[in-house]
């Protein structure tokens, strides 16, 4: 009798050991177990990690998802954020149908229920931080990622399923260390025309859109970077927007937080902390309506200003910069005889309407007879929200919160009286009349100025040709008479303007050679002067070197160099600028180089191959660079790269080795 109830004691043991290792193990909870307090759920990557937690010095426990091991800590969800555990008896129950129950003790404060019978259900956290209930058939019953808190992680979709009525809202924390339901709201509305809006409350505090197939009307913010990418997706089952991160191993974040700031935030390892990359509230002119109906924000000063044709409704308040009264119009609408007046670079006003369904699109022209058929119609446009080419969108009433950008920004079509339209009409042709006089004046005054100038030019110029030409050009001429060297040559007082005399702010690098200046030709052609010094490492005989070889060179992974000047004691190189300077600094540098992602150092690996082949294979002459290093490895604007310093480098003929009396290379 005693074995028998040892035996029945060992495996009632066994039995609600193996229970609890169920709940707790790995990232899954089988049906007909419990997460308790003190149990956690982790996702497959060590990522994420679900169960009860506390904030600070705070006796309520909440359930929810955090970042694994990361500090400070980092909450992402919470399931129960209104209705707190007020001890440590919290629990969630997970029964054999799929059904999940949270209790605190013996009281139910929160569940998910299921409408179907699931076969062999598991609740399951995902290594992207979803919390899935699932079954056999792989379909997602439920998932957290439905049901977003005030965090935006990656591959979340903010917005609407049209198809089940769900809408997938942001909203804030009352505090940094409460995560009820705080005052702010971030939300995608309404799905014919989609914008990003923040509500204080049922207030609106600031908006961004509609959409245009790029980006939402009115903010810059939301675009690629070397971390994320923005997506916004529109079919006829959903309308939202997301971002993935570009480097899965990177942890990044979209926030509204407390203050209802929206951030965009990354986590960086050397700081061991959250970097804000973005913040959406840039200036003044994002906070919702700042400039009244009819007003336009600009970033500088005054900030508001009406619209031409309109003037403000109180004079009194603009000149106590007090613009919320917005503007009026200086004439009124007649609609029989209306027409539009198009303004440029503008984020598009509030309550926009869709004119046609997302499956029709209108040109330009006839979404302005829409809007002209109808009296009520103040303003129409044609972006492309929903990806068919264009859509016709249109605004009733006033004209709210709009704003002027210097770049970028949406084309607006307004709807003017016609006297106001001769009005414009008069005096764009007052201003054609005084440019065309101004123009004919000008050219005429010019004209004479050029040829005086050009007159004293050829003068001093023969002068100078008959004083330098020989000391010039003698010692080049010695070693390379019998070499073409296919390159204009600048003049000194040109390379000096466009150095703006070699002055010390345009100085942009120095190395063996001597020092390296940015310029700007007179067409407009950004410029790098090599300048040799003379206290130089490298010497004249470096100088005729380069120009020698790179003369005869032509490859899209080479520098490329635009010619040479020679003039008295200067001898120079004139290049193509490169804007993102050289290679080293982006592997050297700290901060630049965390952004530096493999594949795009692959690229530039492959790109510096291909130029050495180049020169070792496929040029006119077999060349070997002898200095390369990652400070002569040039990057492009689009990070491509270019060869560069060819000082030391020496023509092969047929042998594949060569003897030096020199001592070279870095």
């Amino acid at each position: 009798m005693k074995v028998s109830f040892s035996l029945t004691i060992c495996y009632v043991f066994t039995f609600l050991a193996f229970r609890i290792l169920t709940a707790t193990a790995a990232d899954t909870l089988a049906a007909n177990n419990t997460l308790k307090d003190g149990q956690t759920l982790v996702s497959s990557g060590q990522r994420f990690e679900f169960g009860f937690f506390s904030l600070r010095n705070s006796s309520h426990r909440y359930l929810g998802i955090w970042y694994k091991n990361i500090d400070p800590f980092t909450v992402v969800w919470v399931a129960n954020r209104d209705n707190p555990i007020t001890s440590s008896s919290g629990s969630l129950v997970f029964n054999h149908q799929g059904s999940l129950s949270l209790y605190n003790g013996t009281v139910f404060i929160w569940f998910v229920n299921v409408s179907r019978v699931l076969n062999n259900p598991i609740f399951q956290l995902l290594d992207n931080g979803n919390l899935v209930l699932t079954d056999d058939s792989g379909d997602y019953i439920w998932e957290s990622f439905d049901y977003i808190t005030d965090t935006l992680l990656p591959d979340m979709k903010l917005g609407w399923n049209l198809k089940t009525g769900l809408k997938r809202n942001m909203t804030s924390w009352l505090a940094t260390d409460d995560p009820a339901t705080g005052e702010f709201t971030f939300s995608l509305d309404p799905p014919e025309a989609p914008e990003l809006v923040l509500r204080k409350g049922n207030q609106k505090e600031y908006r961004w859109g509609p959409w245009d197939g790029v980006r939402f009307s009115g903010s810059d913010e939301l675009r690629s970077n070397p971390v994320y990418t923005p997506e916004f997706n529109s079919s006829r089952e959903e309308i939202y927007y997301t971002f993935k991160v570009v480097d899965s191993s990177i942890l990044s974040r979209f926030v509204v937080t407390p203050q209802g700031l929206l951030q965009y935030l990354t986590w960086t390892n050397h700081s061991n902390g959250w970097a804000t990359m973005v913040t959406l509230q840039r200036d003044s002119c994002d906070r919702y309506e700042s400039c009244g109906p009819y007003g336009k924000c600009y970033t500088d000063v005054p900030n508001c200003r009406c619209l031409s044709g309109f003037t403000p409704k109180s004079p009194e308040n603009w000149r106590l910069i007090d613009w919320s009264d917005g503007c009026v119009r200086k004439r009124n609408l007649d609609c029989e005889n209306d027409g539009f007046v198009k303004y440029e670079r503008m984020k598009l006003p509030d309550n926009s309407r869709l004119v046609t369904n997302r499956n029709f699109s209108l040109s330009l022209e006839e979404c302005e007879a829409e809007c002209l058929k109808n009296c009520s119609c103040m303003a129409y446009t044609r972006i492309d929200i929903h990806g068919n080419g264009g859509d016709c969108v249109t605004w009733f009433g006033d004209l709210v919160d709009m704003k002027y950008f210097s770049n970028g920004g949406n084309n607006l079509y307004i709807r003017m009286a016609r006297a106001e339209l001769d009005a414009i009409a008069d005096a764009k042709r007052k201003k054609q009349v005084r440019v065309a006089v101004l123009t004919t004046t000008s050219i005429v005054l010019g004209m004479l100025l050029g040829v005086i100038g050009w007159r004293i030019f050829l003068k001093r110029k023969a002068k100078r040709r008959a004083g330098t030409e020989d000391n010039s050009y003698r010692d080049i001429n010695d070693e390379t008479q019998e070499e073409d060297l296919e390159l204009p040559l600048f003049e000194l007082d040109v390379v000096s303007a466009a150095t703006n005399k070699f002055s010390f702010e345009r100085k942009i690098g120095e190395g063996g050679f001597g020092p390296v200046y940015q310029g700007v030709l007179p067409t407009g052609q950004e410029i790098a002067v090599k300048r040799l010094s003379q206290n130089s490492g490298q010497g004249l005989r470096e100088f005729k070197n380069e120009v020698i070889l790179i003369s005869k060179l032509q490859h899209r992974n080479l520098v490329k160099l635009l010619g040479c000047c020679i003039q008295r004691e200067e001898r120079m190189l004139i290049y193509e600028y490169q804007s993102n300077k050289s290679l080293d600094h982006f592997l050297f540098d700290k901060t630049r180089r965390k952004f530096f992602i493999w594949k795009k150092r692959f690229d530039i690996v492959i790109g510096i191959a291909r130029g050495l082949l180049y020169l070792h294979q496929d040029s006119r002459v077999r060349i070997i660079h002898r200095d390369l290093k990652a400070s002569n490895i040039l990057l492009d604007d689009e990070m491509n790269p270019k060869i560069s310093d060819f000082g030391i480098a020496r023509i092969f003929g047929e042998q594949t080795q060569e003897r030096t009396k020199r001592v070279i290379g870095t």
